[in-house]
């Protein structure tokens, strides 16, 4: 999938890893070690705390994962200057060097962590419960309410301090022609069929998407269920709701219908990103469907052109109760404690407050609001208008849903791909949607 920079750093809690390391640690990085001298005279100006060395198993591969951890490093020895960190630098292998760690008895104190791990990690005994010292140093006082999905795993435990937030999908949309052309931003279905075909008249593309890979469908699709189910494609995931009701066959039937009314480029399901996204940066489309992670590119394209809406609904009062509802969604991971490592709590102090100020340099420097935790330091690097948007956006979100990535069920998942890629060529049925959906669902 296309993603851009500021997306690949933002899902560290969830899947990507670094780049590989020829060591296994390495001191010199940028803020992660000290002299032993200032650490020991800091230490005397702390009453004499003894100095303690911890090993940290970080990303630090670019501008967007060093920055960040040298600002949290920093922090931390105005805070704790008798913690040394010892930075083990996070290798590019889906967790393998870790889990090799955890089964050689050397972990790290502290490391980063998806729910992959913490899942690994737990039948093996080898993460942190963190649950008491989520409340003895109030790091849950500390989340954004919107992020509290990214604290606790489904047994209800906390197993990592999360400083990544909820991505989320979004309708873009270009200002300047709907304005030249006369088109309501729409906020109703009905509003949003008068776009397309006013839009098709006049030889513009609607709305582009990258179907020909499955996620941005059924991100799509999703976003339609949020106008009647907050819950989205997750309740059908966890089998807690059926495709035949009324929010997710209605959805199904919205984008059919929009489809057959000329919504989409033609083979859009044969389109790839770069192919999609050019339609909408060079001002051929109207509306374009992606993560939050396209609007650093959409804006280098268009300027204050280009904007996100929100999503139509059935009619206004859905719509205005539609708005904190988003498709899309994290996980929990962030910085975990080994269950071996010597002084638990004091590991458990140090990965909590790296991941608060992990977070803040990344909303307050590098222009990103998703983030898990609040953040009460003023922004040294504005935001782009539509970041800006969605910062003040993101402490309303009431819900979120699922990517396909994160999806539970792999029969689920598998349908719901293909099923809803299928809705986008205009030749599929909402009976054959429903009948393929149900057959995975009931399948689980």
């Amino acid at each position: 999938m296309k993603k851009m920079a500021v997306t690949l750093a933002s899902m560290l809690a969830v899947s990507s890893l670094a780049a590989c390391s020829s060591s296994n640690t390495t001191k010199e990085a940028a803020g992660s070690s000290a002299p032993a001298p200032a650490a020991t005279t800091a230490a005397v100006k702390e009453g004499n705390a003894k100095p303690v060395k911890l090993r940290i198993y970080a990303q630090y591969a670019d501008e967007d994962t060093k920055s960040p951890y040298d600002y949290a490093v920093a922090e931390l020895k105005k805070e704790m200057p008798n913690v040394e960190l010892e930075l083990d630098i996070q290798a590019q292998d889906d967790g393998q060097k870790l889990k090799t760690y955890a089964a050689t008895g050397n972990l790290p104190d502290i490391f980063q962590s998806g729910l992959d791990i913490i899942d690994t990690f737990k039948k093996s005994n080898n993460i942190l419960v963190l649950d008491e010292y989520v409340t003895k140093f109030g790091f849950k006082d500390k989340m954004q309410p919107s992020a509290m999905n990214t604290l606790v795993t489904e047994d209800g435990h906390t197993y990592a301090f999360p400083y990544a937030g909820n991505e989320v999908n979004l309708l873009y949309y270009n200002k300047e022609l709907f304005q030249q052309n006369g088109v309501k931003v729409p906020t109703t279905y009905d509003e949003m069929m008068a776009a397309v075909k006013t839009f098709n008249g006049k030889g513009i593309t609607p709305l582009s998407i990258f179907a020909k890979e499955k996620w941005p469908c059924v991100a799509l699709y999703d976003m339609f269920v949020t106008r009647a189910e907050p819950a989205g494609i997750k309740k059908l995931d966890k089998g807690q709701a059926n495709v035949e009701d009324a929010a997710y066959k209605s959805a199904a039937e919205q984008i059919i219908a929009l489809v057959k009314a000329g919504m989409l480029p033609k083979g859009a399901t044969n389109l790839n990103y770069d192919q999609a996204a050019a339609l909408f940066h060079e001002g051929k489309a109207a509306m374009f469907i992606n993560g939050q992670w396209e609007i650093e590119a959409a804006t280098k394209a268009l300027g204050d052109k280009v904007g996100y809406m929100y999503i139509p609904a059935a009619d206004a009062g859905a719509y205005e109760k539609g708005k904190t509802a988003f498709s899309g969604s994290g996980g929990p991971g962030g910085y975990a404690v080994s269950a071996n490592t010597k002084d638990k709590e004091l590991a458990a102090k140090v990965a909590a407050f790296i991941s608060l100020k992990y977070a803040e340099y990344k909303f307050t420097n590098r222009s990103n609001p998703i983030v898990a935790t609040k953040v009460d330091k003023p922004v040294v690097k504005q935001f782009p208008p539509m970041m800006e948007q969605l910062s003040q956006d993101i402490p309303k979100i009431t819900s979120t849903t699922a990517f396909a990535w994160g999806l539970s069920n792999p029969k689920f998942k598998a349908a719901i791909e293909d099923s809803a890629q299928n809705l986008l060529t205009g030749n599929y049925t909402v009976d054959q949607f429903v009948k393929d959906v149900n057959k995975a669902v009931a399948a689980k």
